[in-house]
């Protein structure tokens, strides 16, 4: 039954009933939530990649690629969790207008949703933003709000929603409460279950960014809630400047930063309500840089392309790898493939681009290429735990 059609029989049980808490918005909704339990809407199960780790004998690192959703990135968890949850909270109805602060993931994911519903849907971004991102939010018939280097792009998404009487869906503030954090196909059971499989069934660390806090906290209260994982710890990755690691190390939580002009996705100005310090056991702050050389390594490692946040992830899980290797430790540490290269075609992997931007990778990458021998220059390794 199509919803026009749970409609059509909703009516002739309550004919005058047009508003939203009536028959035909609740046939709506139920529609709605229908096709967002569509197994061709709902998030997959990504693969786990095996990264070779020569240069760290008897530690093994795999990438899981979250590429693999039908929307190319992480954020299609997000997505999915953030409109079941407007939808059964009453947020959204037949005709809502969606808006969301993004810089690109979070925006195409919520674009491709919102079509499938029939919304509008309207993304307020940096101007920085990836074009291919820009495009690809326009082609699934989204429409883009830029936002000024100095500018708030939450403080204009509310402005925007209030404007248009529409739904800010505040991934920055709802991230950690959508998420079943206890199941439910999330984030974590299914990266632990596809490691019963490996050597190290238990990883040794998990390593991921915080742009929203809800990926790292979702991992964090899982592993305390099943506790069998009790001796995997989580590492939470951040580009130079944000607020996160500045929080983090200063144990001030009203401590501001920047957003990377490189890395899109993770790094914010400020510490966002759903990041939980209290889950991690290690940050680790990587330069621009760095996150741009990881992905070229990673690239030559296994011949794909991802963004620069999933360069951020790589090069904090090599500096946990070494730290392991010179204790001595065996193990298997799990990261993430956050979103695909193709995004970044004509920024990250464009040498030219990388020039004008004046972002040394070559130096970067020399480290990366000789790292079984020499490591991580102390000078790197922005983390006084890794450094001994």
């Amino acid at each position: 039954m199509t919803w026009r059609e749970a409609v059509s029989v909703a009516q002739r049980e309550d004919r005058h009933s047009l508003v939203r808490a009536g028959p035909r918005a609740r046939a709506w909704t139920a529609w709605a939530l229908g096709q967002l339990s569509d197994p061709a809407n709902a998030a997959v199960d990504p693969p786990l990649i095996p990264v070779p780790l020569p240069e760290f004998q008897g530690i093994d690192f795999f990438l899981k690629d979250e590429t693999a959703h039908p929307t190319g990135s992480l954020k299609h968890r997000l997505a999915h969790a953030l409109f079941l949850h407007a939808l059964c909270n009453g947020d959204l109805h037949e005709g809502s207008t969606v808006i969301e602060a993004s810089s690109g993931s979070t925006a195409i994911s919520e674009a491709w949703f919102a079509a499938k519903l029939g919304l509008r849907f309207i993304a307020v971004v940096p101007q920085r933003t990836a074009s291919a991102k820009v495009a690809a939010i326009e082609a699934l018939g989204g429409e883009i709000l830029f936002a000024g280097p100095k500018e708030d792009i939450s403080r204009i998404a509310k402005r925007v929603a209030r404007e248009t009487g529409g739904h800010f869906m505040d991934q920055f503030s709802n991230a950690a409460t959508v998420t079943d954090w206890r199941g439910a196909n999330n984030i974590a059971e299914t990266l632990f279950a596809q490691m019963r499989e490996q050597r190290s069934v238990v990883p040794s660390w998990i390593v991921v960014g915080a742009g929203t806090g809800g990926t790292s906290t979702t991992i964090g209260r899982y592993i305390r809630f099943k506790t069998e994982y009790a001796r995997t710890r989580l590492c939470v990755v951040d580009p130079e400047g944000s607020a996160f690691f500045r929080a983090y190390a200063s144990g001030d939580w009203t401590m501001t930063g920047c957003t990377s002009r490189v890395v899109e996705g993770i790094g914010r100005n400020r510490v966002e309500p759903s990041f939980n310090p209290a889950l991690v056991d290690q940050m680790i702050s990587v330069t621009d840089a760095g996150s741009v050389a990881g992905t070229h390594w990673l690239e030559d490692r296994v011949g794909r392309r991802f963004g620069p946040s999933t360069g951020t992830n790589l090069i904090g899980a090599l500096m946990l790898a070494q730290a392991m290797h010179r204790r001595g430790e065996t193990g298997s540490i799990v990261t993430l493939g956050c979103d695909d290269g193709d995004r970044y075609a004509t920024t990250i992997y464009d040498y030219p681009w990388l020039a004008a931007a004046e972002i040394d990778v070559a130096s970067w990458y020399e480290v990366l290429e000789r790292l079984g021998k020499h490591g991580f220059p102390e000078a790197l390794m922005v983390d006084a735990n890794l450094m001994h």
